[in-house]
């Protein structure tokens, strides 16, 4: 298996790409995808809320990604810093799919959460990702849900 490496900011316009090619029900346009790659690398950054751990391809650009962005939480007993992670994306070039890396990268991405503080973790898992989440120790919660509210467009001449 390639080598697992902790993702740096300029990792961040290849993870964007995949997020958006491999994840995203609707591929970002550049401008978004510029938006994303810039954030995404000051977040990654040395005091930044992001982590990531990649496997590059033998040529140029990322096989696989995982991707997790800390928040903060009131703590409790089961979190005791107060830190919960999202794990925001995990994807792997079609070309090289079935060799583990998915579970590699996110397996590494756990343990490094883990070190920082993080106990508490939420993802967003297709039907066919599941069977990988689950082996890694997440479970199906049916009490969680999820709402997009986005603002209004603006009138034309509204402030």
């Amino acid at each position: 298996m390639e080598r697992v490496r902790l993702a740096t900011p300029d990792d961040a316009a290849e993870i964007a790409r995949l997020r958006s090619d491999l994840i995203l029900s609707d591929p970002l346009d550049d401008h978004w995808l510029a938006l994303c790659t810039t954030m995404l690398a000051e977040r990654l950054a040395p005091g930044g809320d992001a982590r990531a751990y990649v496997i590059d391809t033998p040529n140029s650009g990322l096989a696989s990604c995982s991707l997790g962005l800390i928040h903060p939480v009131l703590p409790a007993p089961k979190y005791p810093k107060g830190l919960a992670a999202r794990i925001h994306a995990v994807a792997t070039e079609p070309a090289f799919q079935r060799r583990g890396y998915a579970k590699a990268t996110l397996a590494a991405l756990l343990d490094h959460l883990e070190r920082d503080g993080v106990t508490l973790y939420e993802l967003y898992a297709s039907e066919g990702s599941a069977p990988l989440y689950a082996g890694l120790g997440f479970a199906s919660n049916p009490a969680l849900m999820r709402m997009t509210r986005l603002p209004p467009p603006s009138s034309p001449g509204a402030p």
